[in-house]
């Protein structure tokens, strides 16, 4: 594509990235004058009926949650010369990945803030019975935002095989293995038909341990071995590799990535967990080490969700109680004294 070429009501403006599968686009609509990302597969991938179901299927699926931390699909179609392509939301910003590599391990704080975005947004994801199943850094936006505290909001990308539940047109084969193996649950791993939204939750704890470590929990020589390694290999916690990360980020992602799905969390209840226990705003891109003094505050017990230990509440409460009981001792005898006073002049002055 050139600039200028037209694709359905946009006009390509400049070229934004190209993967093995695709090329992207800036492009503007002829009418409006929106700026849009607009996303071609490649003319060979075109003329395969399954990927451009995908590609389809990715679009319908993102159109369908509505929730900000999925990107907006506006339009999908054939150009023609017969490639298939979809327009989305231009964001601005760059991919977890690409901060990882740039900057290192994120601060703790920021790390859990970008979890709990991203499990917000699975968890409207999967209230549409949608599994994502290729989650991981590349598939997450930092996108500037200025409604955000931080100025940033993750958001979700490419949907392209994700699962609709229930739904036979997209249901993987028993010995289909597909997603990212640094990231894939081991239900994933074993190729299992079964893959449910839990899968999602595993994956999301691998991507926190890579944000708060630099690296994904299991490193092996080859692809073959990370596949064992996810089905049979407890999970390691962040803090055996970075000391000095809270015994409350290991919890997190040891449930995350239980290897029982039933024992994760939901990723409504990760979003939760993690919203307690990171209730203050999100500093930005913020670099220096951040404390996280309310961590030991909270717990992750395996069976439910967060819960807190709330002793040093309880002891304002009764302290603030004591002193509104004074005050009000206080002014009744204020008032009392007035009074008496009141009664002693007014009987001087009769007699």
């Amino acid at each position: 594509m050139v600039e200028g070429t037209q694709i359905g009501a946009y006009r390509i403006v400049t070229p934004l990235g190209a993967g093995g599968m695709s090329e992207v686009y800036v492009g503007e609509h002829e009418l409006l004058g929106r700026r849009a990302a607009i996303k071609v597969l490649r003319a060979r991938l075109s003329r395969q009926s399954e990927i451009v179901r995908r590609l389809f299927n990715e679009a319908r699926i993102m159109t369908a949650i509505a929730n900000p931390g999925i990107v907006q699909i506006f339009d999908f179609g054939f150009h023609t010369d017969g490639s298939a392509y979809i327009v989305m939301e231009l964001l601005e910003g760059e991919t977890l990945d690409a901060r990882l590599a740039r900057l290192g391990p994120l601060a703790v704080t920021e790390a859990l803030h970008v979890a709990r975005q991203v499990a917000s947004a699975l968890c409207s994801a999967h209230a549409r019975g949608v599994v994502h199943r290729d989650l991981k850094p590349e598939n997450i936006f930092l996108a500037r935002d200025s409604e955000v505290a931080g100025g940033e909001r993750a958001k979700l990308l490419d949907f392209g095989i994700a699962k609709l539940i229930g739904d036979d047109a997209s249901t993987t084969q028993e010995s289909e293995v597909l997603g990212t193996p640094s990231f894939m649950s081991p239900e994933q791993c074993r190729g299992a038909g079964t893959v449910e939204q839990r899968s999602d939750v595993y994956s999301l704890g691998c991507v926190l341990f890579t944000m708060v470590t630099g690296r994904p929990p299991f490193d092996p020589a080859g692809p073959a071995e990370l596949l064992s390694l996810h089905q049979l290999e407890p999970a390691p916690l962040p803090s055996h590799r970075i000391p000095g990360i809270p015994a409350a980020v290991d919890r997190l992602v040891s449930r995350c990535m239980a290897k029982d799905p039933a024992r994760r969390f939901t990723a409504c209840e990760l979003a939760r967990a993690i919203g307690a226990l990171v209730p203050t705003p999100w500093p930005g891109t913020q670099r220096a080490p951040v404390v996280m003094p309310i961590a030991s505050a909270f717990r992750c017990d395996t069976r439910g969700a967060t819960q807190s230990i709330e002793p040093q509440r309880v002891q304002v409460t009764k302290r603030a109680l004591q002193t509104v009981v004074v005050a009000e001792i206080a002014v009744l005898a204020l008032i009392c004294g007035m009074a008496w006073l009141a009664l002693a002049l007014v009987s001087r002055f009769a007699a």
